[in-house]
């Protein structure tokens, strides 16, 4: 399942080693570019099925970026980040990849990702496609429309954020894994699945350089700022797919905040009945029709100029 990978500096906090993939390289400049952030401590891997999708790479640009605290990007001066300085991060990515215009897409903390993106260079982002995500903090009001408490989800790993003994041999446990494929794959999610996870997390967070990524990660999760009052300031067309047996994040969550893109050229929630939190896993045929459908449309699309920190 593993495909090649590559790594690039760039300047952000100091020297960031960024990991990502691209589907051709360099990238045609004939196509546009879909940028994929994959969910929580996922790797670039989740979008196998985007890159197995002749139709979608015979027209598109794929580049999976793995975020701060996942897969192959480090931080070289920085421990603490957030979701902001992984838009930063990612923008001079695109810079350096000589890619100026894209459409971004993300699953769950992927859509965070995407839409900070969108706000920090409007000018630049064609389209957010957010994939059982949310745009608010983990707040009371998220937990009334039915998403999880994150807070409570990651308690374990914010705990031992807090302790700064080394743990050299540190690895996620059985029973991580098994939460995660749960809350994201769905009960019956496949051997062969669960244990290609299993060791990709395992072996990415071993040992105490590990643990310290990871447990950023739970804490940029659980702390991250709501997006609530700036989605007004995203203008590109939005692309919202959302379960509606997410156990993560809603789709009553989805529907009230895909009400807040009120300057958005268009922004519509597309539901997918018995839906899971990694929707492509029971989705993926619908996902990718209505994906390049969007591309399609919207490729032409010139952009706002204004923007927002």
């Amino acid at each position: 399942m593993a495909k090649s990978m590559d790594t690039l500096r760039v300047p952000h906090l100091g020297g960031i080693v960024v990991g990502y993939r691209l589907s051709s390289s360099p990238p045609s400049k004939l196509k546009p570019t879909l940028v994929l952030f994959n969910p929580f401590t996922a790797t670039a891997d989740y979008y196998q099925p985007e890159f197995n999708n002749t139709t979608l790479r015979d027209e598109v640009n794929l580049l999976a970026i793995e975020p701060l605290g996942h897969g192959l990007t480090r931080a070289e001066k920085a421990e603490s980040w957030t979701y902001w300085d992984t838009a930063i991060m990612t923008l001079q990515l695109l810079d350096a990849l000589g890619i100026d215009q894209v459409f971004v897409l993300g699953t769950s903390q992927g859509g965070f990702i995407a839409v900070r993106t969108a706000l920090l260079a409007p000018e630049r982002v064609k389209g957010v496609i957010p994939i059982g995500s949310s745009m608010d903090s983990e707040s009371v009001r998220s937990r009334e429309l039915g998403c999880w408490d994150g807070p409570g989800a990651c308690s374990g790993l914010l705990a031992l954020a807090g302790d700064p003994a080394p743990a050299h041999d540190f690895e996620p446990g059985p029973d991580y894994n098994d939460f995660l494929m749960e809350i994201g794959f769905g009960k019956n999610v496949d051997k062969a699945t669960k244990d290609f996870w299993a060791k990709t997390i395992r072996d990415n967070y071993r040992g105490d350089e590990g643990k310290r990524r990871i447990c950023m990660a739970a804490v940029t999760l659980a702390s991250r700022d709501g997006l609530r009052e700036r989605l007004p300031y995203v203008r590109c067309p939005v692309l919202w797919f959302q379960g509606t047996d997410d156990v993560v994040f809603s789709l009553a969550q989805a529907q009230e905040d895909i009400k807040r893109f009120t300057n958005s050229v268009d922004a519509k929630v597309v539901t997918c009945q018995g839906g899971v939190h990694f929707l492509s896993s029971t989705h993926e045929k619908k996902i990718h029709q209505e994906l390049l459908d969007f591309i399609r449309k919207w490729k032409n699309w010139k952009g706002s100029e204004r923007s927002v920190l």
